[in-house]
């Protein structure tokens, strides 16, 4: 029997530690997933905080429909929970970590210019960044913004300028 069977099992007889195994591999790998689509996949919250909220409502769904054995799919839906916690513990204490897990805010705009590599990146267009304007400060135009800066969860936040500051045009 390989290692791997040993680990993760195979079927619906799977005992707790197996289903604990597959809930740690499942998270990462969801992780990874969430954090390749990017930031407007998900919006409001980071990616990590998404893997938790689907892994969880994937997990226990199987209890309630009886898909899975209830005590080993708490106990994977436990440790999900348990491995958010202390990886966002460690991101606290981390600057890399978090910037690995949760992702790093992107200047998409500052004085007069797009940032085309930032933005391409962050997959966002100019119209992204003018939409926000449009919401955010109701205007049409981007001449009383000094700064745009795409937020970790998502969110494009915008810098005015001074009100003494020089309009450009």
């Amino acid at each position: 029997m390989s290692l791997i069977l040993i680990l993760f099992g195979e079927g619906r007889d799977l005992n707790s530690v197996q289903m604990a195994a597959r809930a740690i591999a499942v998270f990462l790998g969801a992780l990874i997933f969430i954090r390749i689509a990017g930031r407007r996949s998900f919006g409001q919250r980071s990616p990590f905080d998404y893997v938790v909220a689907i892994l969880l409502g994937a997990t226990l769904s199987r209890v309630i429909v009886g898909a899975s054995p209830a005590i080993p799919t708490a106990v994977a839906s436990l440790v999900i929970v348990l491995l958010h916690r202390v990886l966002a513990w460690a991101c606290v204490h981390s600057t890399k970590l978090e910037r690995i897990m949760v992702g790093a805010e992107r200047e998409v705009f500052k004085d007069g210019r797009f940032n085309d590599k930032q933005m391409s990146a962050a997959l966002i267009t100019k119209e992204d960044v003018f939409e926000t304007a449009r919401q955010e400060l109701h205007v049409t135009g981007l001449e009383e913004v000094k700064a745009a800066i795409l937020e970790r969860n998502g969110q494009v936040s915008l810098i005015k300028k001074p009100k003494n500051a020089p309009v450009d045009g």
